[in-house]
């Protein structure tokens, strides 16, 4: 957002040096993501191993003082794709110290239906079926990144030609 509104003071006083800031700053943003992607596809094989060990580790932070839109997400993700845990509902056996899981591990949601018997909670893991849902909508996550880096490639143009104006025409008024 920061990037952008120097964009777009620079565009509109015409200025060089905010033009040129925001071409560079937005071409490190767009060298950043790709290198990410790279980076990402070239290692997924660890990537996947450390997420899962991460996400274990983030379960213990559930519900406590200050990690509210992380509880929320994990009860979204649990409730909404039915699912426990990140590899089994028995991740969260470690977290309580107990044979419990949070109530929206629960097929049926009602309070404290964590404590029942493991018959009524989701089986499934959330990693592998939240992993599944990203390749079956893979063509969409693909689009999106595309349509973003063709903004960005746009935007690096629009600037550079605008730049290039700007100095353009300080050279004849010169």
């Amino acid at each position: 957002m920061a990037i952008g509104f120097v964009g777009c003071i620079g565009a509109l006083k015409e200025n060089k040096c905010l033009l040129l800031t925001f071409f560079v700053l937005l071409l490190l943003v767009f060298l950043l993501e790709a290198t990410i992607a790279v980076l990402f596809f070239a290692y997924s094989d660890k990537i996947d191993s450390y997420a899962q060990q991460d996400l274990k580790k983030g379960l213990h932070l559930y519900g406590t003082q200050g990690n509210v839109g992380l509880t929320n997400a994990w009860s979204i993700i649990q409730t909404d794709f039915r699912c426990c845990g990140v590899s089994n509902y028995t991740d969260w056996f470690e977290v309580y110290n107990a044979t419990r899981v949070p109530d929206s591990c629960c097929l049926e949601f009602s309070d404290s239906c964590g404590l029942h018997a493991p018959g009524t909670w989701w089986k499934s893991p959330c990693y592998e079926t939240v992993k599944a849902w990203l390749q079956e909508n893979l063509l969409a996550v693909g689009i999106f990144g595309l349509c973003t880096a063709l903004v960005q490639i746009l935007g690096l143009t629009f600037a550079m030609t605008m730049y290039c104006q700007v100095v353009k025409a300080d050279t004849y008024c010169a």
